[in-house]
């Protein structure tokens, strides 16, 4: 299979191009400044050279709190480029977000739950699944949540680095999601490109937690010697609302079921500290 991955020197697309070419696919990863995707004509023209037989969309503007800002911007990246990957004519795997709920549920959201997105982030890439849904109905959209990985800005990171450097941190604990570690999510889209799979997918690890939950998982497996310490969504507050809780689960036949989040987060760790 010829395969394109756009995004590919972001966090999840570089580790796509990686599993896809381990696979044996021939694969090409483009990115800024090579193509820009709010630009439909170079999108076109770029697709039709390459040929491939499937694209995989992982770029995206992902800063929520700059999206926040200029949505506008974030409409273009997250929405209307996602649907001039979708034109193309060729079949689509589109990575989308569960920043499209609400985040008020009581219970995991399958592909069937209402959308209700409370956030420019949400907003724009809610407009992204839906061009990529009108442009072809054979076309697949995988939802995650909570992604880190190497290669890209991420909490777990975020919390080694903080953890090495300071005795105490603060950590919300009324947030509760998915965390989904990128070595779990990219094989599920090849899956999906090799397949030929189409409709709406939630593609997040298995089990739930909180932000605090998951620095805690995360300093004991480095064995760092930091407290952390509960904190309330009011208590630290950001530009954009974060939502209260965004577990992702698939009610499909056909659906990704990742490994548990605890296994990301111990091979994460692994790969990314040196032994």
């Amino acid at each position: 299979m010829r395969l394109l991955v756009t995004g590919a020197k972001g966090m999840l697309g570089h580790r796509v191009v990686d599993v896809a070419r381990e696979r044996g696919h021939e694969t090409r990863g483009t990115d800024l400044p090579e193509l820009d995707l709010t630009d439909a004509g170079a999108v076109r023209a770029f697709v039709d050279a390459e040929r491939p037989d499937a694209i995989v969309n992982c770029a995206a503007f992902t800063d929520v709190d700059a999206c926040e800002a200029n949505e506008e911007l974030a409409t273009r990246v997250n929405g209307d480029a996602a649907a001039n990957v979708a034109r193309c004519g060729v079949h689509v795997v589109h990575v989308s977000t569960d920043y499209v709920f609400a985040g008020d549920a009581r219970r995991p959201y399958v592909e069937s739950a209402p959308v209700a997105p409370t956030t420019a982030y949400g907003r724009s890439k809610l407009l992204g699944e839906e061009g990529v849904r009108s442009a072809d109905d054979g076309h697949a959209v995988a939802r995650t949540a909570w992604l880190f990985g190497e290669g890209g800005k991420n909490f777990v990171d975020t919390m080694l680095k903080l953890g090495e450097e300071r005795d105490e941190l603060s950590v919300v604990f009324d947030q509760i999601g998915s965390p989904t570690w990128t070595g779990h999510l990219a094989p599920a889209l090849v899956d999906l490109a090799e397949r030929r799979a189409s409709g709406l997918f939630h593609a997040a690890g298995g089990g739930a937690c909180s932000w605090f939950e998951l620095a805690i998982e995360a300093m004991r497996l480095r064995e760092l010697d930091c407290r952390v310490v509960a904190v309330t969504t009011e208590e630290f507050p950001r530009p954009a609302p974060r939502p209260a809780f965004s577990v992702l689960e698939t009610e499909r036949e056909d659906g990704i079921r990742l490994p548990d989040w605890h296994e990301g987060v111990a091979q994460h760790v692994k790969e990314v500290v040196p032994a």
